[in-house]
């Protein structure tokens, strides 16, 4: 007997391979989320040998395998993240926490408007970093990347970000800006500063949003070619991102 209904989303080479970007699929009473990906592993075989490196989400949160589901559930099987090889705004949305910003966007990214919003007299440095688009991946000349996300859970990881810099750094104001859709050689990609009234915390706090969102913020890059194209090689998240209450019970 059916007893519930859940939607499942994929991103980057997972929905490539399902040919599924989202549906809702049935599922008995007691389920876990490992029962839901075998599912999927059972339809699309080359699916199954992702298993390793592929993290899930339930609701927008980093989930175990073991976790149990509901009815009306959001699961997201969600490929490694585009870190691994390192890498107006009115195109997109834009979430502020704070004085804080944090924007997905569509549009060339404008880095001097953001940081007149973020000096201040009170400030005594502002570090930024700007990772842009190069010409080439493992040997290839790269023509030109695409970028996509899992939006909302996208925004929730650049804000629990900005939380973390605000609780482990003497710092005023964070931006995270990543943009999203095809960019050409030489634009920019993802764009992060950070104001305080003392250089040493500025810096040390940028190098940790962008450490920790090329690790925990569900965005994937897809490099094209000449003669084809290939997802970046990326990273899974950390046991600790992904670890929950369920993931120990049996």
């Amino acid at each position: 007997m059916i007893a519930m209904r859940v939607r499942v989303l994929f991103f980057g080479q997972l929905k490539e391979i399902t040919g599924v970007a989202q549906e809702d699929a049935e599922l008995s009473d007691g389920a876990r989320v490992e029962d839901l990906f075998e599912r999927y592993g059972r339809r699309f075989p080359k699916l199954a040998e992702f298993r390793a490196s592929v993290a899930a989400s339930v609701n927008q949160e980093y989930s175990g395998w073991r976790a149990p589901l509901a009815s009306g559930d959001e699961v997201a099987f969600l490929p490694p993240v585009s870190g691994g090889q390192g890498g107006g705004q009115g195109g997109g949305q834009q979430t502020a926490v704070g004085e804080d910003i944090f924007q997905l966007v569509r549009e060339p990214i404008r880095p001097r408007e953001i940081i007149e919003g973020l000096k201040a007299p009170e400030d005594g440095a502002l570090v930024a970093f700007d990772g842009f688009v190069r010409n080439n991946f493992k040997g290839g000349k790269t023509l030109y990347l695409e970028y996509e996300a899992y939006e909302p859970m996208a925004y929730a990881k650049m804000r629990e970000i900005g939380a973390e810099i605000r609780a482990k750094f003497s710092v005023r104001r964070v931006a995270i800006v990543h943009r999203l859709g095809r960019l050409e050689i030489g634009e920019t990609s993802v764009w992060i500063a950070v104001s305080a009234a003392h250089r040493g915390a500025a810096f040390d706090a940028c190098r940790y949003a962008i450490d920790t969102l090329k690790r925990a913020v569900p965005i994937w890059k897809k490099e094209y070619f000449a003669g084809g194209a290939v997802w970046a090689e990326g990273e899974v998240p950390s046991q600790e991102a992904i670890s929950g209450p369920s993931e120990s019970s049996s």
